[in-house]
């Protein structure tokens, strides 16, 4: 395709109620997704009432509630959405850009944004997820989702998503930056003869029959963290990568969080936390991180506890994310931020070599297989 002059950027987040009275149908939406929940119709939506009834008045409810009872995730995304829209109109003011944030399971949600993005005209479309690493269960469903609005407007622009970027050089530097600042305040506040910190990589976990139905996402969590200890070049750097935030009774990836807390308390070292599959500060890092495990090292006797900031509008994580946007000017398709597939040939389910239905532009296939 030719040069566009109008692009319109998308960036996709998970979403989070705007007040008490949404956490329950946010929450439906959310467990309703077959990405996130396998089983059919009506089963699905009623095992998605029992969770969100139960999380409503429990869990979910108590720690919204110390956020003011609303998830601050669409505002901090806004932020990172003006900041990636000031450097995409220094670095190529020969391009329009319009920037839109589109949330999966609460406003403003893809009905919405994908008329907001038609009544623009753009030349052409690029989706940025703000989720590193690639799962069915994130990135390919808002994707699904996108795709399934865009169909009923009749949005035909030429289209471009950047399905992952683990390793990513921007988001790499800005997360080896924020864990070496906490490490370093952690490390002058011990007492003499505690042990450095281990440095926990803390990722949304994910049942484990996801992984094994070939989902890239455990892998890919596994990269991000060996690239940021690469980047750190700490000697003897102590670390490990787990998993939180586990819902049902099927089992999960592992270790958990929990777990790996527990082990830390058997060592008597101080920890770490960077929940390195974030990138914007949510209920999941400023509650379930910030207080409860928190608490829970308290309540282990851990001797250092801090959680690392996420990218957030860190410098190098939105120069990063206007490469990803530049990257894909002009070529449609789906493609990893270096354009070949990331993921190892026995996982089935990676997005460039799934086919997406309704995507009217030419999908780049895996170039590394």
């Amino acid at each position: 395709m030719d040069t566009p002059k109008k692009i319109a950027v998308v960036l996709f987040n998970l979403g989070g109620p705007d007040s008490r009275d949404a956490i329950k149908p946010f929450l439906l939406n959310f467990f309703n997704d077959p990405n996130i929940i396998s089983a059919p119709q009506p089963i699905r939506a009623f095992i998605a009432w029992l969770i969100a009834r139960k999380r409503t008045k429990r869990e979910a409810g108590d720690s919204y509630a110390m956020l003011g009872n609303k998830s601050p995730l669409l505002e901090n995304t806004r932020a990172q959405a003006d900041a990636l829209l000031d450097v995409l109109r220094a670095t190529r003011p020969d391009a329009n850009f319009s920037m839109h944030v589109c949330m999966r399971y609460w406003h403003p949600m893809a009905d919405a944004v994908v008329r907001d993005v038609q009544a623009e005209r753009p030349d052409q479309i690029i989706l940025i997820p703000l989720y590193p690493q690639f799962s069915t269960t994130t990135t390919w469903s808002s994707l699904q989702d996108w795709q399934r609005a865009a169909r009923t407007v009749r949005l035909e622009a030429p289209t471009s998503l950047v399905c992952c970027y683990p390793q990513a050089e921007g988001f790499i530097r800005a997360s080896a930056d924020n864990v070496r600042k906490t490490y370093d305040d952690v490390l002058r506040r011990l007492p003499s003869g505690v042990k450095p910190p281990r440095v926990l990589f803390s990722a949304h976990g994910l049942p484990e029959k996801i992984i094994k139905g070939g989902d890239p996402y455990q892998a890919q969590c596994q990269n991000t963290a060996n690239a940021i200890v690469a980047a750190l070049n700490i000697p003897n750097l102590d670390w490990q990568v787990c998993y939180q935030s586990k819902v049902g009774p099927l089992k999960w990836i592992g270790p958990s969080t929990d777990e790996a807390l527990e082990k830390a308390a058997h060592d008597k070292v101080p920890v770490v936390v960077y929940p390195h599959a974030f990138v914007s500060e949510h209920v999941e890092t400023l509650v379930e991180i910030e207080h409860e495990y928190r608490a829970t090292a308290q309540r282990l006797g851990i001797p250092g506890f801090a959680r690392v900031p996420t990218a957030m509008t860190h410098p190098d994580f939105i120069t990063e994310l206007a490469k990803l946007v530049q990257s894909r000017i002009g070529i449609p398709g789906i493609a990893s931020n270096t354009g070949l597939s990331l993921c190892p040939p026995e996982l089935r389910r990676c997005c460039m070599r799934m086919s997406v239905p309704g995507f009217t532009v030419p999908h780049q296939g895996c170039r590394s297989c």
